[in-house]
């Protein structure tokens, strides 16, 4: 008899599904205990002003870089503190920098999303690519539908699925690859998008816990997300068509609905109003070059130069956002019939807003937490303590940036939302890190590279479901596991190779962005 003992079963495929499931079952738990982030900025303003009032008596070592003093915890229970926290509130609420970069940046996309300009131009960069280009033109179209907030869920994903299929391809690999490209790389875009004011805003508000007169460029990732597009092409490019597509050749492919393929198509107008709409944006560019180009230009900074916080060119980048977007929009919509009156642009812009009411609420919650954080001292104390820490722990500053990346991406599989995670993460990340000398912009830059790399392996993604609703109009059977199956090969990556491109970004000096460094001060 052999003295090997005996090879024990593997797991039955239903077994493992199940313990997949019931994996999954405990993250969904998880992450529907925790309250709506509009209520847990509720929640933390509460604690903020519990614990403020605790701390105030006591004396600290810590000198506030800001007074050259003994850092002070402010109460912000007294009667003078909730005063001037009521009296304040509205304030705080407008004055919120993010609410107004957004909301301006979101009304020239929303003409231009609901025109059905972008989706046009999405719907021909498809069409006109060869088969053998097919999933590095998907992950890009995917990359570039950031610009506009949902149409990469609603119209990439499942067009990827089309075309994909078209091409005598399985159609959940174009799924795949067009998820992952719109939610793996979202912070991985050469176009500047409202997200880049909107994080900026938050970067610059923790910035100013340790130095109110610190100011973060709009666009200071710039560089850096413009490089990484290419990095999360050529890596999905290579998970689709060597890992994802051999695992769901397997997968017989139900009947598609007829109508999506009519759907990937661009009528004969459709397609006039396109090439109409990319003149306009073509002539709006030309118009800002020769604008920028004379030495004496208002657009430059006294120093003549385009790039610097001071420059006014980089304080109009949300006005021109708007602008890019509008033009375009309003040229496509009049040429392809969507538009026929201002009425309707006028609706567009309306529907647009009508989609930030949840933001609105979230963002009033978020403006009156960071107020009583800075007002409190407590970010900065909780900075300055976080710093020692690292200090005493001697860690090289790589290994800090990659402990806020993993942090970021944990998180991430809990609160879905960017601008709620960063609202709840910068005043604690930002001066914490500038007080080990790490720049604002770098702190920025590895937020936005966890933030991406688990979006598309959690239940959690206010998105995720309808993913797998557009798996299923192909294979039926498939469900939550097989969609977290299919994606955990391009989060795992992502998250590794993405944080080692930072490192490398980093040690060779390459520019993060405008007026962007990686030392503070």
């Amino acid at each position: 008899m052999s003295s090997n003992p005996p090879e024990l079963p593997s797991p039955a495929p239903g077994a493992r599904r199940g313990r997949a499931a019931r994996a999954l079952d405990a993250l969904e738990r998880a992450g529907n205990r925790l309250p709506d982030p509009a209520v847990l900025f509720v929640v933390l303003a509460a604690a903020v002003m519990v614990v403020s009032a605790a701390l105030a008596p006591l004396q600290f070592s810590e000198i506030d870089p800001r007074t050259k003093q003994p850092l002070q915890v402010q109460s912000q229970l007294s009667g003078k503190a909730i005063t001037e926290f009521l009296s304040s509130m509205v304030p705080t609420f407008t004055g919120f920098h993010p609410l107004g970069v957004v909301l301006v940046a979101l009304l020239g996309v929303g003409i231009a999303e609901h025109s059905g300009f972008i989706n046009a131009g999405l719907k021909k960069l498809l069409a006109i690519t060869p088969r053998a280009l097919l999933t590095p033109m998907l992950i890009l179209v995917a990359i570039v539908s950031h610009t506009a907030a949902d149409a990469g869920y609603v119209l990439v994903i499942p067009l990827g699925a089309v075309i994909f299929q078209a091409a005598g391809r399985h159609p959940l690999a174009g799924i795949s690859a067009a998820f992952a490209g719109v939610a793996g790389g979202f912070s991985a875009n050469f176009i500047p998008s409202s997200l880049d004011p909107l994080l900026q805003g938050l970067t610059q508000a923790g910035a100013g816990i340790l130095d109110p007169k610190r100011t973060v460029n709009p666009l200071c990732n710039w560089f850096f997300c413009s490089a990484s597009s290419l990095l999360i092409i050529g890596l999905g490019w290579y998970i689709t068509d060597r890992v994802i597509e051999p695992r769901v050749a397997r997968m017989p492919v139900d009947a598609a609905p007829e109508q999506d393929r009519r759907a990937a198509d661009l009528t004969p107008r459709e397609a006039r109003a396109l090439w109409a709409g990319l003149g306009a944006m073509a002539l709006c560019v030309a118009l800002l070059v020769a604008a920028c180009a004379p030495p004496s230009s208002p657009l430059r900074a006294p120093t003549g130069q385009l790039t610097v916080s001071a420059a006014p060119l980089m304080n109009a980048i949300v006005p021109l956002i708007f602008l890019f977007f509008l033009v375009p929009g309003l040229v496509y919509g009049y040429a392809s019939g969507t538009f026929t009156s201002h009425r309707d642009v006028i609706g567009g812009m309306s529907k647009t807003m009508s989609t930030m009411a949840y933001y609105l609420v979230m963002a009033f919650f978020a403006a009156q937490f960071i107020y009583l954080f800075n007002k409190s001292n407590l970010g900065a104390l909780l900075a300055l303590k976080g710093a020692a820490g690292l200090q005493a722990l001697a860690l090289p500053s790589t290994v800090t940036i990659v402990g806020i990346i993993v942090l970021t991406a944990t998180v991430n599989l809990l609160i879905g939302s960017a601008s709620a995670k960063w609202a709840l993460l910068a005043p604690i990340f930002v001066p914490m890190l500038m007080s080990l000398g790490i720049s604002p912009e770098l702190t920025q830059a590895a937020y936005r590279v966890g933030d991406s790399t688990t979006n598309i392996i959690t239940p959690l993604m206010v998105y995720f479901p309808l993913v797998v609703v557009f798996c299923q109009k192909y294979v039926k059977s498939t469900g939550i596991g097989t969609l977290m199956a299919l994606m955990i090969p391009y989060s795992i990556t992502f998250l590794v190779a993405w944080s080692l491109f930072l490192l490398a970004y980093w040690q060779l000096g390459l520019p993060l962005g405008l007026d962007a460094p990686y030392v503070y001060p």
